[in-house]
């Protein structure tokens, strides 16, 4: 359930405000997200919305855990407890990661909610009245020793593709030709659960008429793709399907774990998990606010933007607009989906069984700041491509970018101020009364104008990868004027100039802190502190001339007079050593790993022992 100590201050929409509702994929629920997870929606949403903040949009950021499903209900076999114990957990094991990370959402909910049965529910009823829902009868495996139908994982067997043969295949696959399958399909097929042999007998379902929706559905693709500016990958996957031609798609599932289906020849079924996910969005705003339809059903004055990783494309296309709007009701319809490729570790993909690659809650014990892994991160983000998480690759963008370009521009200046008089500034901002007739000054301000243009263009087209270059760009352009404008020697020959060249400095600082608040929140918090100045006073970004004028004349962004805080570095180095030693540790089988563990943890407690003594 949501936390509702705050829905009295709930945000709703405003008329003649930008209003936007932002919603990152939601994870399933029985695992742990590894850092592919992260970027791919929770974090790309989050950069997205904090921008939308800072500019003074009025925007709600929703989330929330994906609770039901067979995933689910296996899951909570093999751990011996019931799919609710199994939710709490990883609902909590979720909700820790993403507070590490700073994503900062404004609800971040569950799916297993009675908000959600609600919802769901009244969806299924309107569909039904306007004939958009068929039922058919399928063919599936039923348990007799179990009394139930078996899911296609809770069913293994011999596969039947030629030549493969492979005698574990699961229900829906198998893994060792990665052939798709139907349970029905499976040689020799056992029940997982008491290891008898099932049956096939007819079970009945309900179907979405995909196919009689499609007009409906092409004219809403048609217009908002070309509008919302939606990433080439989601337009292609989304075409895919309506070339395939669309069919009727089983809404039901013969399961307990579930949103119950409120008719009466269905009362032993529950919603297909796919059909009850994206519907969590709208549950999880109706935990945050009872008002929640002013942001769902209010296209007029409310602009959704979805984020997720490629698979969940047509959910969010196809399926999820279409159950909405064969509901009649005008509801809000996603303007803009961003989406992601793949995040790849090292040589391979993320495996949690085999203990490969970096998983959500690893990311803080290796005691690299949760900066550097946004920054990572993002500027890693896979938008065109498949990209690459490597540690070398880390090393190099932390030790050159954020120590050698962003730390260390923000700290020679601002160790510079704060030197005694006679050497420095005591800590006090220099007055700068001439600066716009001093040229290289001059000549910055018009550069910085035109980078922060561009960085407000790339975010609103959501190209978040390409806003962040930008926002570096700033701080690699104050690297090359305090360079060029020799400081420490105009200190002693020229001091007006040299406070022209500081002030200016100081400006763009503050500057850097605000644009890169998106991306590395605690970095920008840091910075303010050592300029002592409060995040209220932030550069907002909500007018937008005044703020690009404000950026040509950088040297007036901050009051003299003021005095600053206390200097301190930004970023530490990252060795050889310690590349290597991470790069082991995220790289063998987790039964290796948790050896290595346990064996850290005695010797740990040996010490300990030792002391007390």
């Amino acid at each position: 359930m949501g936390d509702h100590s705050h829905s009295a201050a709930a945000k709703l929409p405003i008329q003649g405000k930008r209003n936007i509702l932002v919603t990152s994929a939601l994870p399933y629920v029985n695992n742990v997200p590894h850092l592919g997870n992260i970027i791919g929606s929770v974090l790309s949403a989050d950069v997205f919305a904090r921008y939308c903040r800072m500019r003074g949009y009025n925007v709600v950021y929703v989330c929330g855990t994906d609770e039901y499903g067979t995933a689910t209900e296996t899951k909570a076999m093999e751990e011996g407890c019931s799919p609710k114990e199994i939710c709490d957990k990883y609902h909590g094991i979720h909700k820790d990661v993403y507070k590490w990370f700073g994503i900062s959402f404004d609800e971040f909910g569950r799916t297993s909610s009675p908000q959600q049965t609600e919802v769901c529910q009244d969806i299924f009823k309107k569909l039904l009245k306007n004939n958009w829902l068929s039922e058919n009868i399928m063919q599936q495996l039923y348990c007799e020793t179990c009394k139930k139908f078996l899911a296609d994982r809770l069913v293994d067997g011999c596969c039947p593709t030629p030549g493969c043969n492979y005698d574990s295949a699961r229900g829906d696959q198998c893994e060792k030709c990665g052939k798709l399958l139907n349970p029905t399909e499976l040689l020799e097929p056992k029940c997982k659960v008491c290891r008898s042999t099932p049956h096939i007998r007819d079970t009945n379902h309900m179907f979405l008429e995909l196919p009689l929706l499609k007009d409906k559905l092409e004219e809403y693709i048609n217009s908002m793709s070309v509008m919302g500016g939606w990433s080439q990958n989601a337009i292609q996957a989304t075409h895919a399907w309506l070339r395939e031609g669309l069919k009727p798609r089983c809404i039901t599932r013969d399961l307990k774990w579930g949103v119950p289906v409120p008719h009466e020849r269905f009362l032993d079924k529950v919603f297909y998990v796919w059909f009850d996910a994206p519907i969590g969005y709208v549950s999880i705003t109706s935990c945050y606010t009872p008002e929640w339809e002013r942001w769902w059903k209010n296209p007029e004055d409310v602009e959704l933007y979805q984020f997720m990783g490629k698979d969940n494309v047509p959910f969010h296309t196809v399926m999820f607009p279409s159950t909405l709007i064969g509901t009649g009701e005008n509801w809000t319809l996603m303007k803009t989906i961003s989406v992601t490729e793949y995040l790849n570790y090292e040589n391979g993909k993320f495996s949690k069984t085999k203990g490969i690659g970096v998983f959500g809650d690893n990311a803080k014990d290796t005691n690299i700041p949760v900066e550097v892994w946004r920054y990572y991160l993002l500027t890693n983000r896979p938008e065109v491509s498949d990209t690459l998480f490597t540690w070398g690759d880390l090393q190099a963008k932390l030790n050159s970018e954020l120590l050698n370009n962003l730390g260390n521009f923000v700290n020679r200046v601002l160790s510079f101020i704060a030197k005694a008089p006679g050497s420095g500034y005591g800590s006090i901002i220099p007055d700068a009364p001439n600066a716009d007739t001093h040229p290289l000054t001059k000549a910055l301000g018009e550069k910085i104008g035109s980078y922060v243009e561009q960085y407000i263009d790339a975010m609103e087209k959501v190209k978040l990868k390409q806003g962040l270059k930008i926002a570096m760009t700033v701080s690699g352009a104050g690297n090359a004027y305090l360079q060029e404008s020799q400081f420490w020697k105009l200190y002693r020959e020229d001091r007006p100039s040299c406070s022209v060249v500081m002030k200016t400095s100081l400006g763009l600082v503050y500057l850097l802190a605000c644009l890169l608040e998106p991306f590395m929140p605690s970095f920008s918090l840091e910075v303010l502190k050592q300029l002592d100045l409060p995040l209220e006073t932030r550069f907002s970004l909500s007018d937008e001339n005044s703020d690009v004028e404000r950026a040509r004349t950088p040297w007036a962004i901050l009051p003299a007079g003021h005095k600053i805080g206390t200097p301190a570095p930004l970023f530490r180095e990252m060795r050889d050593d310690e590349v290597e030693l991470f790069r082991q540790r995220f790289a063998g089988s987790q039964a290796e790993r948790l050896a290595r563990a346990e064996g850290e943890t005695k010797k740990i407690s040996q010490k300990l022992n030792e002391t007390k003594i």
